[in-house]
């Protein structure tokens, strides 16, 4: 409307401009500009109330849970609902403890008098047990479901079983007395809630309790850590994440309990010697399956996951050798029925190579940038690098074969064939991510085979974990059967399945069951820069070393000078995903169930094993690849999942252990989704 008076005005305007005289249309002209100057402003005065209605009659019209004072609240009340459902009841009596722990890290002096929680834990418990399963974090419905299929079908508990954990899933608590972890004793250092407590509150000493001492890779002077006993040592890692929690509530439908069923719990930080030298586990583990073969008269089946796998081909040898466990030849065939690998990393695993090198893996490169800078800042590569060397047990996953089972500059067996970059080499640079100095003279490291790569690894540790590595481990591949047969006596070579022959038990079955279809890393692209200080290692005298036999000595490669040396790094910028292979904040992704490869998962069990060389009884091995068919809406892929550890809960994994457990194990054949015959098939065992 003003803008049509506008133009009325300013035609009017100029109409009588042409009659007037100069002087005079001069005055009008300033006279309209006033005029035209007025009408804007009050225009604008008038939109400006007009906006200000609007906006106030959009506040009025916002709901009430929508506003802050509505939603603030509400997340609290959901945290601390949250926190309630998760926490368990025997947690209550530990309140106590931590309030003093953080006073005592903050150096607070308040007295807390002692007050009795159990009629709490009481209510508490009561009040857990009334929640709906549907509300239950650590339930999704899927609970004994396998065990009543089978019960209905009249099967029960035939044989008895023993179910061996893989790395990290034992817990571990302090049994340490000295001042220092006194605070802690009997806590869980590893595994539950209590444990994200000691790392946010106590990192400094949780990281010198958790390590072990680099020269004799057993417990540092003052601290005492053991592996939780009992089956509930690896059903869960903390509350509301199960690991062989639904494996053993399907098993209990079946009549299984603790008379029939044994989760054989260990220290997964130390060696396979290490093991039995501090705790007797291979001794513990012999005993137990000859009680079971005593009092029920049967065979037992043992269901090893990831880790674990390697731990009882260990076991294997040790207790056949007539130096170790002394059961002689026939101890396997007499005592067991059948032996089922769960994700087994019989090859080994890429991702320890990167752990060893850099304390990195996919886990940690491909966080978002928030989350990663904070895991730096809280918890730096190179103190991750220094926990792992003092991990003995994680070196058993050092990968095995070398380049005739990984690959080399050319080629790799699971590469595809529209590859751009072969898998064979296992570590691979681009360019130095940080640009070298005049004075630097080293030129940008060569890409790298599985052999190459080991062997500079090495070089970057410290000689005390070389010296831990050689006296423990071998990751050759032995084609000689003159040989194999005398590796038998060889403790070194017994987690190699490369190395040694599986026992003479021709009525044992063995199952190897594992997940397909999840990107897995399998190789990566490394950065590096000039020369950097870092803290040095603990050193011991390279030039020899002696093996736990003290039959021989080997000499270690010479570590590089540790206090000055190269930073080297996974190269996070770099992603490419149009590429074959797809590289992801510098990992090359591969084929896998999303932390093992393929390859370490099936190569032995669909090839290595067939042949007489690694199998002079002629074990039957049965393969079972389970496809990776996650349920979107359930926060770890349902019944149908097939991750690395998600498996145990499956609905395919547990039919097939309730199967050969209630003795139907004919039941079980081959199924295989992925191309793994065609990849052993190209590895080069001869």
């Amino acid at each position: 409307m003003s803008t049509l008076s506008q133009r009325i005005r300013t035609r009017s305007a100029n109409h009588s401009e042409a009659a007037k005289p100069p002087f005079e249309n001069k005055v009008g002209k300033e006279q309209d500009q006033s005029q035209v100057v007025h009408d804007m402003q009050l225009e604008a005065t008038q939109q400006a109330k007009l906006f200000d209605a609007q906006i106030h009659k959009l506040k009025k019209e916002r709901r009430f849970f929508a506003k802050a004072r509505f939603l603030f609240p509400l997340g609290i009340l959901l945290g601390i609902l949250l926190g309630f459902i998760l926490i368990q009841p025997s947690d209550l009596q530990d309140i106590h403890s931590n309030l003093l722990l953080i006073m005592e890290e903050y150096d607070i002096s308040l007295r807390i008098p002692d007050i009795d929680l159990s009629r709490v834990e009481l209510e508490w418990r009561r009040f857990r047990n009334n929640i709906p399963e549907v509300w239950k974090l650590n339930n999704d419905g899927r609970e004994f479901k396998v065990g009543e299929a089978m019960k209905a079908r009249g099967l029960t508990a035939h044989y008895p079983i023993v179910l061996v954990p893989g790395i990290v899933s034992t817990g571990l608590e302090s049994w340490s007395t000295s001042p220092e972890y006194r605070p802690f004793f009997r806590e869980k250092l590893w595994g539950g809630f209590n444990m994200v407590s000691q790392v946010i509150f106590n990192r400094e000493k949780w990281i010198s309790a958790m390590m072990l001492d680099p020269v004799t890779g057993l417990d540092p002077p003052g601290v005492k850590i053991r592996a939780v006993e009992g089956v509930g040592a690896a059903s869960s890692f903390m509350t509301g994440y199960w690991l062989w929690s639904k494996i053993v509530e399907n098993l209990a439908v079946v009549n299984y309990d603790t008379n029939n069923l044994h989760l054989a719990p260990y220290d997964w930080r130390l060696s396979m010697w290490n093991l039995e030298e501090r705790d007797g586990y291979f001794s513990k583990l012999k005993a137990t399956i000859e009680g079971f073969k005593k009092r029920q008269g049967k065979k037992t089946i043992i269901a090893a996951h990831s880790m674990g796998s390697t731990v009882m081909l260990y076991f294997f040898k040790w207790v056949e050798s007539p130096e170790h466990g002394g059961g002689g030849s026939h101890w396997v065939e007499n005592h067991i029925e059948s032996y089922i690998s769960i994700a087994g990393t019989h090859l080994g695993v890429a991702k320890a190579m990167a752990a060893f090198l850099s304390g990195e893996m996919k886990d940690t490169v491909q966080m978002n940038p928030a989350g990663a800078y904070v895991l730096e800042r809280f918890f730096s590569r190179k103190e991750r690098q220094k926990l792992f060397c003092s991990w003995a047990g994680s070196a058993s996953m050092w990968i095995k074969g070398g380049a005739d089972v990984w690959g080399d500059a050319n080629w790799a067996p699971d590469d595809d064939p529209e590859s751009s970059h072969t898998h064979g080499e296992l570590i691979a640079f681009r360019q130095a991510a940080v640009p070298l100095s005049a004075h630097d003279i080293t030129q940008p490291t060569r890409n790298m085979t599985a052999d190459d790569a080991s062997t500079w690894i090495l070089e970057r540790t410290p000689s005390t974990f070389q010296k831990m590595i050689w006296t423990n481990y071998s990751f050759g591949i032995e084609r000689n059967e003159r040989v194999l047969k005398k590796n038998a006596l060889d403790p070194r070579k017994w987690s190699n399945p490369l190395e040694v022959q599986l026992p003479n038990a021709p009525s044992m079955k063995m199952i190897c069951v594992y997940g397909h279809g999840k990107e897995t890393e399998r190789s990566y692209w490394y950065a590096h820069g000039p020369h950097d200080h870092e803290e040095s290692f603990v050193e011991v005298d390279p030039s020899t070393c002696t093996e736990p036999t003290d039959k021989c000595k080997h000499t270690l490669r010479p570590p590089l000078d540790s206090s000055f040396s190269r930073a080297n790094w996974i190269d996070s910028d770099y992603t490419q995903e149009t590429t074959t292979p797809k590289v992801r904040n510098g990992v090359k992704m591969g084929e896998g169930d999303g932390t093992v490869s393929l390859l370490s998962l099936g190569a032995m069990c669909v090839e290595g094993w067939k042949r007489p060389r690694w199998n002079p009884g002629g074990i039957k091995v049965t393969t079972v690849e389970l496809p990776h068919q996650p349920a979107s809406n359930i926060p770890r892929g349902g019944a149908n999942t097939s991750d690395h550890v998600d498996i145990l809960g499956s609905t395919g994994l547990n039919e097939l252990i309730l199967k050969v457990a209630t003795g139907v194990g004919d039941e079980v054949e081959d199924h295989f989704v992925s191309r793994i015959r065609e990849f052993a098939q190209r590895v080069r065992w001869d």
